[in-house]
């Protein structure tokens, strides 16, 4: 699956990005620094109705969001693994509790932790197509 997107139309992807991934929970974001992964977290946190404030988790590593589905409160959480040293500072920071709960965890930086990713994780790629455009494919499985 693949989705070409700019800010105009970024929360079309992102709409068409959940169709594509029913069911799933944990998302490893691949893409070079500036490629806009956080940019696009937040508009798959806005389509999902987060009223938190979405932001960049560089510095605390894991932030929590929550919104409604069907009168039921979840969780999503957004993990940034860029800063990390080693697998051992994330399991400290308690990735593994996010990576195996039943909530939507949303990864960037996966490579540094892979072989901690449960299996079925989804890994999505994001790469620059020009200055305003970004294209994001799904691995297939």
């Amino acid at each position: 699956m693949k989705w070409v997107f700019t800010l105009n139309n970024i929360h079309e992807a992102a709409s068409g990005f959940w169709m594509a991934v029913t069911g799933a929970k944990v998302f490893a974001f691949h893409g070079k620094m500036g490629t806009g992964k956080t940019t696009f977290i937040h508009a798959l946190c806005d389509v999902k109705g987060v009223n938190d404030v979405v932001g960049s988790p560089s510095f605390s590593i894991i932030n929590e969001y929550v919104y409604t589905q069907n009168d039921v409160v979840k969780k999503i959480y957004h993990i940034d693994l860029y800063r990390l040293k080693d697998e051992e500072e994330a399991l400290q920071a308690g990735i593994e509790d996010c990576l195996y709960s039943d909530h939507i965890c949303l990864v960037e930086w996966p490579e540094k932790i892979s072989s901690h990713l449960p299996p079925g994780a989804v890994h999505v790629f994001i790469e620059v197509a020009d200055e305003q455009t970004r294209t994001l494919k799904i691995e297939d499985n």
